[in-house]
């Protein structure tokens, strides 16, 4: 496994040709090891003073801690909202070869 910690991100788009996009390029950056494109969801929230009920796609997003700056980078520069959601959680535990294999395949 890396020396860096593996992180579970976590975003929405708004359709599923966003979040195609949005996978594609990270993985091909290497950015992240991985990324599910699960079913579309609905979600409220407010937004300027309004609240929203939208359909939404969201991604799971397998990557490292070393590689989550150049990630936010990219999703702030590639993704379509003003304000995406980007949201990181640590991977405690997991299948050690899995770790391994996810450290490996975001290496720059």
């Amino acid at each position: 496994m890396s020396d860096s910690p593996a992180l579970l991100c976590l975003t929405t788009l708004p359709d599923e040709a966003a979040a195609d996009k949005l996978a594609q390029g990270l993985v091909s950056e290497r950015l992240a090891a991985c990324v599910n494109i699960l079913a579309p969801c609905r979600s409220v929230y407010r937004w300027q003073g309004a609240i929203q009920n939208e359909p939404e796609v969201p991604l799971l997003i397998k990557t490292t801690a070393e590689r989550y700056p150049a990630l936010e980078n990219y999703l702030r520069q590639n993704h379509p909202y003003e304000l995406p959601e980007l949201i990181a959680v640590e991977i405690k535990r997991g299948l050690p070869p899995y770790l391994a294999w996810l450290g490996a395949e975001t290496r720059p």
